[in-house]
């Protein structure tokens, strides 16, 4: 995969056929067992030793297709008083509003929900990240516009945690150069630290 002068990423063959094999485990699976696996992952990713010293902020995504659902996980740093933030696309740009359950949000291009504009930017400490794939060393296969891995390397020191199901492993994910590899991934068996 290579950047272009305008920032944009031109895909990987190897990692497409990935990300579509990947995609297509994750649409496969049951629903009943995905809505189970989400409160697995939430309790999985609230276990992190991270939380302890954090007041945050900390960004997650709103779901979309068969993305495992990190609402849990917010809603209940919401309680704990984390100040939270949802991603949106400005300019090419990965941005991050001000948002907390029940706040409306509005459609943000590519099938995304996210913060009304009126919400002010916020700068997160912890990013939970949606994934197509991932491997044990924690780098992660994404939709392919490469916008987390620009936005990681903007924000500079950040905890990022990838939220997935387990069949979304896959042994060895092809990093290059520009990939930013995940602190964590959390999934409904267990957390992985990279590495």
């Amino acid at each position: 995969m290579t950047t272009t002068s305008d920032t944009q990423v031109t895909p990987s063959p190897r990692k497409a056929i990935l990300r579509a094999e990947a995609l297509s485990r994750r649409d496969a699976l049951d629903l009943d067992n995905r809505l189970e696996w989400d409160a697995e992952i939430a309790a999985n990713a609230l276990a992190l030793p991270i939380w302890k010293a954090s007041t945050g902020p900390v960004s997650a995504y709103w779901p979309m297709r068969s993305e495992a659902d990190p609402r849990p996980i917010l809603e209940a740093l919401h309680d704990r008083g984390l100040l939270l933030c949802l991603p949106a696309i400005v300019d090419k740009r990965m941005i991050f509003r001000r948002w907390a359950p029940y706040d409306p949000i509005v459609p943000g291009g590519f099938g995304t929900l996210v913060p009304a504009p009126s919400e002010p930017e916020v700068r997160p400490a912890i990013l939970l990240v949606p994934l197509a794939a991932f491997d044990r060393r924690g780098y992660r296969i994404g939709y392919g516009k490469g916008y987390y891995d620009r936005a990681l390397t903007e924000l500079g020191p950040t905890i990022s945690i990838g939220i997935g199901y387990a069949a979304q492993e896959i042994d060895a994910v092809p990093d290059e150069p520009h990939d930013r590899r995940l602190d964590w991934i959390v999934t409904e068996r267990e957390a992985i630290r990279r590495g």
